[in-house]
């Protein structure tokens, strides 16, 4: 058990922003994480996260599991049956003993994601073979020393350093940690480096074999395999330079409740996410599935009447109803008094108008909340209903496999407490080549070339992102 204790230090924030500081903080600490939010009505999401200088770790990859403590020590073993990963990550997090503090806020705790492919660790599924130039770890969470929290409502922010002890001594201390954060953060680094793309855009599947694809998807459909499955397309271009550029852009022209970037080392995975994988606090977990949307014109009065329209659109709505019911079934199998609170509410986004809604539950006593993420990942607007069948399917059907895209990233504290987005309108940055994808809500029903079209719709502010990185 390593137990925590942590010095913290208030500063006042109105001419900082998270950007600037972590530019600076990057580029001395490696293995740096931005979690950003442009939804600031709800005040758990007014806060930007920064966390650095990793001291603890888990990876759990090709069935091995890798652990690093603060102390120096390792372990490396094998998992002998993969629904074990679930303990695993718990037990994991549970070697760490903060100090009560009295912040309302994230202090501490482990940082990192999970792919679309870790599904494995978690359902009766096999995925195939990984991509080489999109292999990442499957699971992989740090835990750090530095977290600087800053809170927006009120234009501070607080810098957190945190001491490990075990055996009541300390391991690995460090001098004046806490004042030379505090020096980085008050002389925040502006980017010069520059972004270019290299390459025209490249795709995993052209425009005949994606049509193929969505064909079958449909005649599963019509058979009764399955009432919906999202099968999904992969984009990439080559570049040189600075990719936090385009993050910069992407954040700006598609504003979200999930912004982040995180620096895998060899690797970074960075994007503007509006849908939550799931949310656990103390007892209550919630899901807001995302399911129905349209392309926005650019002018408000007409994308008040497309809003209408996609309310009413049956097909939207059915793929809809269909999730929220696939969220409701995914929350049941690990909680009770599992309600709808909100049905299918209208929100605007940059390029696209979605219907979401937030669908909770109460856990039952005594379950391991992260057999809950477990239960609900991936999430069903990622793959559809039922899930097992619908993500068969998409694994038999798409050439390649889908590594961090449909995956999760975010933060989850030692108590398992758990605030992951989706990671979708993302990048993968691996070898100077950004990899995006995005897929689409496939029913008996669906017009084939609007689906084609949805793709683009997604991706736009991705690819307008990678446009204006340029001129950064």
């Amino acid at each position: 058990m390593y137990k925590i204790k942590t010095r913290s230090k208030r500063l006042l924030a109105d001419t900082l922003t998270p950007v600037s500081i972590f530019l600076r903080l990057r580029d001395q600490y490696k293995y740096s994480v931005i979690l950003e939010s442009a939804d600031y009505h709800a005040m758990q999401n007014s806060f930007s996260y920064i966390a650095c200088d990793p001291i603890a770790s888990i990876v759990i990859d090709n069935d091995e599991v890798k652990t690093e403590y603060p102390d120096g020590t390792s372990e490396e073993f094998r998992l002998e049956n993969r629904k074990d990963a679930v303990k695993t990550l718990r037990d994991f997090a549970a070697k760490f003993e903060p100090e009560a503090t009295e912040h309302g806020f994230i202090t501490n705790g482990l940082f990192g994601h999970m792919t679309y492919d870790s599904v494995e660790y978690f359902e009766d599924i096999e995925i195939q073979e990984k991509s080489e130039e999109t292999a990442i770890p499957s699971l992989i969470y740090r835990v750090y020393r530095y977290v600087v929290a800053v809170n927006h409502f009120k234009d501070e922010l607080h810098i957190l350093e945190h001491s490990y002890f075990k055996g009541g001594q300390e391991v690995k201390p460090v001098e004046n940690g806490l004042e030379t954060i505090e020096l980085f953060v008050n002389t925040p680094k502006l980017s010069h480096r520059q972004f270019k793309v290299t390459s025209e855009e490249q795709s995993n599947l052209n425009d005949e074999e994606m049509r193929e694809i969505i064909e079958t998807c449909k005649k599963h459909c019509h058979r009764g395999d399955v009432f919906q499955i999202v099968p999904s397309r992969r984009f990439s271009k080559t570049f040189e330079g600075d990719d936090f550029n385009v993050y910069r852009a992407l954040r700006s022209i598609n504003p979200s409740p999930y912004l982040f970037y995180f620096d895998g080392g060899d690797y970074h995975i960075f994007g503007s996410s509006p849908e939550k994988q799931i949310h656990i606090q103390d007892d209550m977990a919630e899901i807001h599935p995302i399911a129905g949307t349209f392309r926005r014109s650019g002018d408000d009065e007409r994308d008040a009447e497309l809003a209408k329209q996609l309310d009413a659109d049956p097909k939207e709505s059915a793929e809809h109803v269909m999730l929220v019911d696939l969220a409701r079934n995914d929350l049941s199998r690990s909680s009770d008094k599992v309600k709808v609170e909100v049905f299918k509410e209208v929100q605007f986004y940059s390029h696209v108008i979605h219907l979401v809604s937030k669908v909770t539950g109460r856990m039952t006593h005594g379950t391991n909340p992260l057999q809950l993420v477990a239960d609900t990942f991936p999430a069903g607007t990622l793959s559809g209903a039922p899930k097992h069948m619908a993500m068969s399917i998409i694994n038999r059907l798409e050439p390649t496999n889908r590594s961090i895209y449909g995956g999760a990233i975010g933060f989850m504290d030692f108590k398992g407490n758990f605030n992951h987005a989706i990671a979708i309108r993302t990048f993968l940055s691996k070898n100077n080549t950004l990899f995006y994808q995005a897929g689409m809500g496939v029913v008996d029903k669906s017009n084939t070339e609007s689906e084609m079209a949805e793709v683009g719709n997604k991706l736009g502010a991705l690819r307008d992102a990678m446009k204006r990185a340029e001129e950064l």
